[in-house]
């Protein structure tokens, strides 16, 4: 598999096989999936704790740690997919939907090069 030839549904049907090979539907409640999710996040987060923003950028540059990072990012990716998958949300479509408003909310000729923080509706959902 790899991100050219693998589409989203075969992510998720990957996900739901490994789900379901263990019957572990009774815990994947959306409660403990987004509690999963953040977890997982909070550890990739370690992986940058204390770095700076050149340091964090050179781990791409650093094969052990891209490895340890890239398995945290697999486990945040996996936990989203169960969780698309048990409330039956279209990713591609959330992430179409979610983009359109962040090009109305952001718009280019106003934010290119900045990231709006002295604007009151900068990080506000629309």
């Amino acid at each position: 598999m790899n991100d050219a030839q693998t589409t989203v549904a075969e992510l998720r049907r990957t996900v739901e096989a490994f789900v379901d090979q263990r019957e572990w539907h009774r815990f994947h409640t959306p409660k403990n999936l987004a509690m999963s999710l953040a977890i997982e996040a909070a550890e990739l987060m370690e992986h940058f704790q204390w770095l700076t923003p050149e340091q964090s950028r050179a781990v791409a540059d650093q094969p052990e740690k891209l490895q340890q990072t890239a398995e945290e990012m697999a486990d945040v990716f996996c936990y989203l997919l169960a969780m698309a998958n048990e409330l039956g949300v279209d990713l591609a479509a959330a992430l179409e939907a979610k983009m359109a408003k962040n090009a109305a909310k952001y718009p280019v000729e106003q934010y290119r090069g900045r990231f709006g923080a002295d604007d009151p509706n900068f990080g506000r959902d629309v």
